[in-house]
């Protein structure tokens, strides 16, 4: 990888995209594949895939295409899924029994170790192989399985509370499905996914041909 560069968020964005698509191609049984037919699938210039490859370093030979087992092993490592990060999920709800239930988990490099929540009828339930732990074990148990990735699918109100919990307990990653922003220290990574402004940017743009 080319660690002088600055790599975009978009470009960084695009990258599962590719990888994701790459791991459909290859149950296809296609072993090469062109930059062509590869932004056709996902809907990306060929332009574009071979600048955001080219950010990581030289991939493909130019008149033959892409060697897809290659460059789905390039590509998991630049977003470091050949290291098994350790998650817990915190809150079963729908949404998180939902995630705790996510197959792909596993193949992604993602190893659901840890799950949590405070209502006791849900306490001591296995879910795909993890037993429900309650919150107040959640700084002992994150520390004895080593958990890299917390998943907080808790009610708004109980967000915050939850991330610095995590924060306090070493979390370095925070995956935030509650709808409101939670400040983390900067040495934590944040991502937050508000499942409203998916619909939201829907609804405009229906709106917008309804009314053309």
């Amino acid at each position: 990888m080319k660690s002088h560069i600055v790599i975009s968020k978009a470009t960084i964005d695009r990258l599962p995209l590719y990888f994701r698509t790459l791991r459909h191609i290859q149950e296809e049984g296609i072993e090469i594949i062109s930059s062509e037919e590869l932004g056709r699938r996902i809907g990306v210039t060929p332009e574009q895939i071979r600048k955001d490859l080219a950010s990581f370093g030289e991939f493909g030979k130019k008149g033959v295409g892409y060697f897809v087992r290659e460059l789905i092993r390039n590509i998991g490592e630049i977003l470091g899924l050949h290291r098994n990060w350790n998650i817990a999920i915190i809150g079963i709800g729908h949404l998180g029994w939902a995630l705790a239930n996510y197959k792909n988990f596993s193949s992604l490099g993602f190893n659901l170790a840890a799950i949590f929540d405070v209502d006791l009828s849900k306490v001591g339930l296995t879910i795909n192989g993890v037993e429900v732990q309650h919150v107040n074990s959640l700084e002992e148990v994150l520390q004895q399985r080593q958990i890299h990735i917390g998943v907080i699918t808790v009610p708004a109100e109980q967000a915050q509370k939850v991330a610095d919990r995590l924060v306090e307990a070493g979390v370095k990653g925070i995956w935030n499905f509650a709808p409101l922003r939670i400040n983390v220290p900067g040495h934590v990574r944040i991502i937050s996914e508000d499942l409203s402004v998916g619909l939201s940017s829907l609804s405009y743009f229906l709106s917008r041909q309804l009314s053309d």
